[in-house]
């Protein structure tokens, strides 16, 4: 069996410039960046001594489009790169896709890599709270292609194109083997003895779609009486645009197995909670692509580079905790429990597919960042 070798293609309005990429996720490792990289294909009796360029540019909205009156803008557009890729004068090593569309295009084909800044931001887009909303939330990036005189001059509609792509993390290969775990306690006003809970985790990054299972111990050395508890993974997002916080859950799980915990009483159990993202049903919450995309996930846990710390990080901050609360009735309150954890994909394989078929495909004009299996 032959798998085919998808790529993505789309074409000027004045058919005179083609774009043609063999996928659309860019990683970002940590210690660097991929870069954006394709095939261009121009008719050169359309140069007439004009140059091609490729930019990269990040809208960060953080605000609805329908919103904005008197001037109030809830974006910001910031152009991180502008490289000449034809002619280019630095010699440039094609890859294994580009090498191929190289010679299936013939000689006006030229290849190109666009280099991306270290400390860009990873793609995430939010939930707008309706599908209606025209354009997404979040970080979004775009390659345009054009043709031009010199880079500052402003690139024409007719000749140019425009794609959207994102910048991704994976798991790390090296993935620490430790067990996360957390234990809290709670002391009662007017009540001696205390309630204490702890908290484990099997393991600390775990799989978009794959279970977690979190172990809580709860001895009750108390005179209060534990009535329930609650489970949930809770997503955290920071907007670094407008220095704002906020959490969701994505996940949860009540239950009253165990109950009531009677003073003396100790009690251990294992929750089973898968975080998906159909459970979006909240404005805000962080995906990977649109919330009508049938293969938008969760957004990935954010991964800082080495040496920098959560101040250095920009666009929208992931990260994800396992929730563990314990209703203790009206006046004894609760005992919660936080445990951090990373949510992330897998690394793509390292196999490659060099006799597959090339299989173009016409690239969609508003599917930002949806994930394409990257069959190489």
């Amino acid at each position: 069996m032959v798998n085919a070798v998808k790529v993505f293609k789309k074409t000027a309005p004045n058919g005179k410039i083609t774009v043609y990429l063999g996928r659309r996720d860019f990683v970002d490792n940590t210690s660097s960046t991929e870069p954006v990289d394709g095939v261009v294909v121009v008719d050169n009796d359309y140069l007439h001594g004009r140059k091609v360029f490729a930019t990269v540019a990040v809208t960060y909205r953080f605000g609805r489009e329908e919103d904005e009156v008197m001037g109030l803008h809830f974006s910001k557009e910031l152009q991180l790169t502008c490289q000449e890729i034809f002619p280019n004068t630095k010699k440039l090593n094609p890859t294994e896709v580009q090498d191929r569309l190289l010679k299936k295009l013939g000689g006006n084909a030229y290849p190109f890599a666009v280099s991306l800044p270290d400390n860009a931001p990873c793609s995430v887009q939010l939930h707008p709270g309706s599908e209606e909303t025209a354009k997404p939330l979040g970080v979004i990036y775009e390659l345009k292609v054009y043709v031009a005189e010199s880079e500052e001059e402003k690139p024409h509609r007719r000749n140019s194109v425009t794609l959207a792509v994102r910048k991704v993390q994976y798991s790390p290969l090296e993935i620490s083997k430790r067990q996360p775990s957390t234990l809290v306690s709670k002391n009662f006003t007017f009540s001696s003895g205390t309630l204490t809970m702890e908290v484990t985790l099997d393991k600390e990054v775990y799989y978009h779609g794959e279970q977690i299972t979190p172990s809580v111990v709860i001895t009750n050395s108390s005179k209060k009486t534990v009535k329930g508890m609650k489970c949930s993974i809770v997503q955290h997002v920071e907007v670094t645009m407008t220095n704002s916080q906020f959490t969701r859950e994505v996940a949860s799980l009540q239950t009253n197995e165990g109950c009531p915990i009677q003073p003396g009483g100790r009690f251990q159990k294992t929750f089973h909670i898968t975080p998906l993202a159909s459970n979006k049903s909240r404005f805000g919450i962080a995906l990977d692509g649109k919330v009508k995309d049938t293969d938008a996930n969760l957004a990935s846990s954010t991964v800082l580079r080495e040496g920098k710390g959560p101040n250095d990080a920009l666009g929208i901050v992931v990260s994800y905790s396992a929730r563990v609360r314990l209703n203790c009735g009206a006046l004894g309150g609760e005992l919660v429990a936080d445990l951090p954890l990373k949510l992330m994909h897998p690394g793509p394989g390292s196999g490659k597919n060099e006799h597959g078929d090339i299989v173009f495909e016409d690239f969609a004009r508003l599917r930002r960042g949806v994930s394409v299996d990257n069959q190489l």
